[in-house]
């Protein structure tokens, strides 16, 4: 081989090598370029889920901070009703945290974005925002009914029906009858409202009592009558379709301060009285007016026993304090206030009543709704009147009563064997279905629309403290409470009553032996003794 050859041989390898050089440096120079495009594209990726996992956890992190909130205020509500024993509110305090606490974790060490724990923690802040509410609604309506430390007396004008008057203004010439003999303050300050009003003095024509106003109203002896509403319903027995007749064109609202206040009473272990007055009215809890319903309740939380009495509303008995040893209606002591109410069964029956608690008829009615109904045992098959309020087919035995019917079944007493007598079982028998379903489970579904119902349509003179303290001790122990009902007797007369002495009245005179009797039942139940009755379950 020639050195030419040898040369070119050299030369071509050379080129060889410089290709394949080339070449690898080209398909580096590739790889090179997509590995950093993949880079790139990681890294761009994990930004951006660096990115949304941040906004994930800061907004689960303003969602536990709003559950945080919200359960706090749930606590501070649970603690301002005050009606949960401390195992229960430790209980929910510690399960309320709990929740709280998973909840927060699960946003920070969750790898993804944690959504189910953002819902739950949502579900669980609008329920607490909800109950927070009912919390505080409920402690509320017992600050409203608690505490009732005064009386409203409305002192009225009434004109015939067709008189042309509509308003005082419009009788301003007119003669106005009145009668000082009872509640006399009361009429002076409502003349002198009437005169301030009008600018004038107007002309008066004095009488000796109640009865001599209507008739002098009725004759036309003089235009109107000015007199305290609560003596209506006595006007009504006295005439008949007194209120068919006449209308009222001015009413003068008087409030005055109660002589009787919460009694201090360990509610928890103490025995305690309640005088449960129902009122024959529709409209504001606290006007003065007849009480047709008249219950003691005798509690021993001790014993978990309870004596319901009911007395007439028609028993023939002084009213201490007022009508200065002459006798009267039971139901004419409502005129004159709850104390007096209270003052005069206290008398009857030889014993201390601590506390009262005053219904109408709209509460009666709503509470029983808001219960769902309630099951009242009957002794006779009945159809009330439609003086009851409602035409009700009553059946011997278990009977389920809506509001209104309940309300019919307690007013009745025409249609029902022994008259008042019975009335007053019925009311008694009401009452204690009311009782078996407000300590058991229905008070929970019904709680609701049992707040609507007595905000403004109950009242006691139990402080918020001694309420709480009742409802506490019963959903910490949940006793089965012994319920005994007992009625006072007495047979049917016709009497002057203190309240209206312009003819006799309607009275039952008191049957001393049953009077006795009961006597010493409560006696028994302040003792701890057991009596013969019904149990709640």
């Amino acid at each position: 081989m020639s050195q030419r050859d040898d040369i070119q041989r050299r030369k071509k390898k050379v080129h060889r090598r410089r290709s394949s050089s080339g070449s690898e440096t080209h398909a580096t120079g590739s790889s090179a370029r997509r590995r950093n495009t993949s880079h790139r594209r990681k890294s761009s990726q994990s930004r951006h889920e660096e990115k949304n996992n941040k906004i994930s956890r800061n907004t689960g992190l303003v969602i536990a901070v709003i559950q945080l909130i919200a359960t706090i205020v749930f606590m501070a509500g649970l603690f301002v009703l005050n009606m949960l024993p401390n195992m229960y509110l430790a209980a929910i305090g510690i399960l309320l945290f709990l929740f709280w606490g998973i909840i927060l974790a699960s946003q920070f060490f969750s790898k993804k974005n944690a959504i189910m724990g953002k819902v739950i923690s949502i579900i669980i802040t609008v329920f607490l925002i909800i109950g927070s509410y009912f919390l505080f609604k409920t402690s509320g309506t017992i600050s409203n009914i608690t505490g009732g430390e005064y009386k409203l007396d409305n002192v009225v004008v009434a004109v015939m029906k067709d008189d042309p008057a509509e308003s005082i203004q419009d009788a301003a010439d007119y003669t106005f009858g009145v009668q000082y003999q009872m509640n006399g303050d009361q009429i002076r300050d409502t003349v002198d409202a009437i005169n301030s009003e009008l600018g004038s003095e107007i002309r008066t024509q004095e009488y000796n009592s109640l009865a001599e106003q209507a008739e002098a109203l009725n004759s036309g002896e003089v235009d109107a009558i000015i007199y305290n509403e609560g003596y209506t319903g006595i006007l009504e027995e006295a005439f008949e379709g007194y209120s068919d007749y006449t209308k009222i064109i001015y009413s003068h609202s008087i409030r005055s301060e109660m002589q009787n206040q919460s009694a201090d009473v360990n509610v928890d272990d103490e025995t305690f009285c309640v005088y449960i007055s129902g009122i024959d009215v529709f409209g504001a809890i606290e006007t003065n007016s007849r009480s047709d319903v008249n219950i003691i309740a005798v509690v021993n939380p001790s014993t978990h026993q309870i004596l319901l009495v009911t007395t007439p509303r028609d028993y023939y008995v002084e009213i201490p304090g007022i009508s200065g040893g002459q006798k009267d209606k039971l139901t004419h002591a409502g005129i004159y206030g709850v104390d007096a109410s209270m003052a005069t069964l206290e008398e009857l029956y030889d014993t201390d009543i601590d506390f009262y608690a005053r219904v109408n008829f709209t509460s009666l009615i709503e509470i029983v709704d808001a219960l769902g109904g309630v099951e009242v045992e009957s002794e006779y098959a009945f159809t009330t009147s439609t003086d009851s309020g409602k035409v009700v087919n009553v059946v011997q035995g278990l009977n389920s009563f809506d509001g209104e019917e309940a309300l019919a079944f307690s007013r009745e007493r025409h249609n029902v064997p022994g008259g008042d007598n019975q009335r007053g079982k019925d009311q008694q028998a009401v009452i204690t279905a009311m009782i078996k379903k407000l300590v058991s489970p229905a008070i929970l579904t019904g709680a609701n629309g049992i707040l609507n119902s007595v905000s403004g349509n109950v009242e006691t003179n139990m402080s918020n403290s001694q309420i709480q303290e009742l409802i506490k001790t019963q959903l910490a122990e949940s006793p089965s409470w012994n319920i005994t009902s007992m009625a006072a007797e007495g047979t049917g007369d016709s009497q002057y009553c203190y309240s209206y002495s312009g003819a006799p009245l309607y009275v039952m005179q008191p049957d001393q032996a049953s009077v006795d009797a009961i006597k010493e039942a409560i006696d028994a139940v302040e003792n701890g003794e057991t009596l013969e009755g019904t149990a709640t379950e």
